[in-house]
């Protein structure tokens, strides 16, 4: 049957004013379906449990959200984001509103994948101001902000795909927290992968 988009149009994803700065992408598959992990991410306040630089993300209404992540010397950064597209069960997209400390964007799409599960490909973009590019961007983003995003994808794999999704939160992101480099997190999160399939078959 004809799959009309729902809320949003299937056109250009996000973009920053100045289409500068920083772009970052990643793809990662998910054992789970477009659907679930697109209502997942949809409720955007569950977006700090596996974005380890995202303190808090608060909803004020259907389109717009205050996010608060990690600044340098152990202050936060705080704006207000607005949903620019929204195609159910395919796409997410979202910008900073004008007047913002550091202009960025973002979106997640999801493809079903050949043979199981969804592909998942986050875009992110920050053009921030001259001056600020060095210490704040460094300690929001991680010093390879490539990285970051993988590992925090890979950290919501985890979590769905070992089924642990309500019991999740606080307890990873403090383990995670601790641990100094993507290698050594990827062996922690592989270990408990292994850990939790055994477990569960």
């Amino acid at each position: 049957a004809g799959r009309g988009p729902a809320h949003g149009v299937r056109g250009p994803s996000a973009s920053v004013p100045h289409g500068q700065g920083i772009r970052i992408r990643h793809t990662i598959t998910i054992r789970r379906t477009p659907e679930e992990l697109y209502q997942f991410w949809r409720r955007l306040e569950n977006l700090p449990r596996f974005m380890r630089h995202v303190e808090s993300v608060t909803v004020l209404d259907d389109q717009h959200s205050r996010w608060r992540v990690h600044g340098p010397a152990e202050t936060s950064v705080v704006w207000e984001a607005e949903i620019i597209n929204d195609v159910e069960n395919e796409l997410i997209a979202w910008r900073s509103l004008p007047g913002s400390q550091i202009p960025n964007a973002g979106s997640v799409r999801f493809h079903p994948a050949l043979g199981e599960g969804t592909l998942v490909t986050v875009t992110l973009e920050y053009d921030p101001p001259a001056g600020v590019i060095g210490a704040t961007i460094a300690k929001l983003l991680g010093a390879d902000p490539q990285a970051q995003v993988a590992e925090d994808l890979h950290r919501l794999k985890v979590m769905f795909e070992g089924g642990e999704i309500p019991q999740i939160g606080a307890q990873w992101r403090g383990r995670l927290s601790e641990i100094p480099d993507l290698e050594t997190a990827r062996e922690v999160l592989q270990t408990e992968e292994k850990t939790e399939g055994e477990s569960t078959n």
